[in-house]
């Protein structure tokens, strides 16, 4: 999980090239500023961790929280209205 600052060109440049090097490093985005990867052991989570702390921006913040897969299993997740699936195009154009 991380918080980086985006104001000014130099942090976005430093905001995309974290977020590059995770992506890079094998995570996948959960959500917004919240990514995931999956490791076979505490041992290599740790490994991970230390590696993609190593490359945080000198004005961010980041957060890493390791979790086993039986914990994972059980997150919870609720979501509110969802959003209506778009209205299809027409299979041919009409004019009036």
């Amino acid at each position: 999980m991380f918080d980086l600052p985006a104001d000014t060109k130099a942090a976005r440049r430093a905001y995309t090239r974290f977020r590059k090097d995770l992506l890079k490093d094998g995570f996948t985005m959960m959500q917004f500023s919240v990514y995931i990867r999956h490791c076979a052991s505490f041992d290599n989570a740790e490994l991970h961790a230390a590696r993609m702390g190593a490359k945080v921006p000198q004005k961010g913040e980041v957060q890493f929280l390791i979790i086993t897969d039986k914990q994972f299993g059980r997150i919870k997740v609720y979501v509110g209205k969802k959003r209506d699936n778009p209205t299809p195009a027409p299979a041919q154009l009409q004019l009036f």
